[in-house]
This record gives structure tokens, C-alpha cells and sequence, in this order.
């Protein structure tokens, strides 16, 4: 396990980009939709079993929720778990506040380092994935896909998906992006593609450091 990973802890919970904090430590944020498993990965990166709330109710994150890492008296980076898109029950005016909340994040945040994009690996890249990736491409920072739930696949399911992933991401936007783009299959249950996901996000942090 990373020492960056070690003592992962809640920090703060914020609603309005004026509240984000202040310290320059780098950062990497986790998007997805809203039932694709973005807390059942922080949990699971991070080694404990509920340090990000993973509810049974999508769209329950309606914060951007930051995380220390590293010692207690002196973090070294901070893990950002980003509102859920996509679930069609959230009220309008909640929607409007979410996009506003993510694009200002996404695109202005200086200390953003890239961004870890979890998709439900039965049903990856929908529209609003696709559009995730073209909203944050301009940045120039890099996008890490998980395909989450990979248990619930056979291997050939696996092998399949992963390949169809590649091509889609090849034809689209991200096409012009080969270099920072990157895709691997993740499961919080079996923990696979654990290490690997800990690996590149590690490496993100310490570049960041350096």
C-alpha cells in the first residue's frame, strides 16, 4: 500500500467553489455517474470500509467531498469524490448547482492533477460519460477510466468490453488525447485492478510533488 494512502481520512464536504481549500497539495478526483461505484473504489483504495459512504440510494453525493492523505499533522494530497451525474431523480435546480459545482471544479482547479473516471463496466461510455471526457480534455490533464464491477462480467465479457471501450474512446473525442487517456478494468469486490488503479494515482501525486 502507498504511504501516500496511509491514514486516508474525511476532511471537508464543499457546496460552493468559494470554500474549496486553500493548501497547494495536489489532487486527483474521482467522477462517474451516479451508480457506477465511486465510493466502493475510494473505500477500497484507501483500505477501509467506509470512509466515503457508499449508499444504496444513487445521487446521495451531492458535495464535493475531500479527503487527507498521508500523515495526520501533514497531508500530502487530497482524493475528490464528485457529485454523481446522471440520476434522473435528483430535483432540476439540484442538477443546475451539480453542473456549475463540477465544471468550475474540473476546469479551474489548479491543484487538480487528473481525474479517475468510474463507468459500470455492463454499460460503459454513455452519453454523459463521453461528454465527462470532452468537458475535461481541454484541461489537458490526464483521465484514468475504471470499468467498475468487473466481477459481475465473464472473462470474456471482460476481455470484450475492455477491447469495445478502447475502439469507442479511439472514434470519439479522446482520439485526440491518446497519450493522456488510459483504461483498466476494477472491481471493489474481488479487488482487481486494485494495485494498478493505486499504482497510476500514486504516480500522478509524487509527479505532482516533484
Amino acid at each position: 500500500m502507498s504511504i501516500l494512502f496511509q491514514q486516508a481520512r474525511f476532511l471537508t464536504s464543499i457546496n460552493h467553489l468559494s470554500d474549496l481549500p486553500s493548501a497547494p497539495l495536489p489532487e486527483v478526483a474521482f467522477a462517474g455517474r451516479s451508480n457506477a461505484g465511486k465510493s466502493s473504489a475510494l473505500n477500497v483504495l484507501c483500505r477501509q470500509k467506509r470512509l466515503a459512504f457508499a449508499s444504496k440510494t444513487p445521487g446521495r453525493t451531492q458535495h464535493i467531498n475531500y479527503f487527507a492523505l498521508g500523515p495526520l499533522k501533514a497531508p500530502s494530497a487530497h482524493l475528490v469524490d464528485l457529485p454523481g451525474y446522471g440520476y434522473a431523480n435528483v430535483p432540476t435546480r439540484a442538477k443546475v448547482h451539480w453542473t456549475r459545482l463540477l465544471g468550475g471544479y474540473l476546469q479551474t482547479r489548479a491543484q487538480l492533477r487528473g481525474l479517475i473516471l468510474l463507468m459500470d463496466a455492463r454499460r460503459p461510455c454513455t452519453i454523459l460519460d463521453c461528454q465527462m471526457i470532452k468537458w475535461f480534455a481541454p484541461t489537458g490533464k490526464p483521465i484514468h477510466i475504471l470499468l467498475t464491477k468487473a466481477d459481475k462480467l465473464t472473462q470474456q465479457q471482460r476481455a470484450n468490453t475492455h477491447h469495445v471501450m478502447r475502439k469507442t474512446l479511439d472514434e470519439s473525442e479522446a482520439a485526440l488525447m491518446p497519450d493522456k487517456l488510459t483504461v483498466q478494468l476494477f472491481s471493489a469486490l474481488t479487488r482487481a485492478g486494485v494495485d494498478a488503479a493505486e499504482h497510476l494515482i500514486n504516480g500522478w501525486l509524487l509527479c505532482a510533488q516533484q
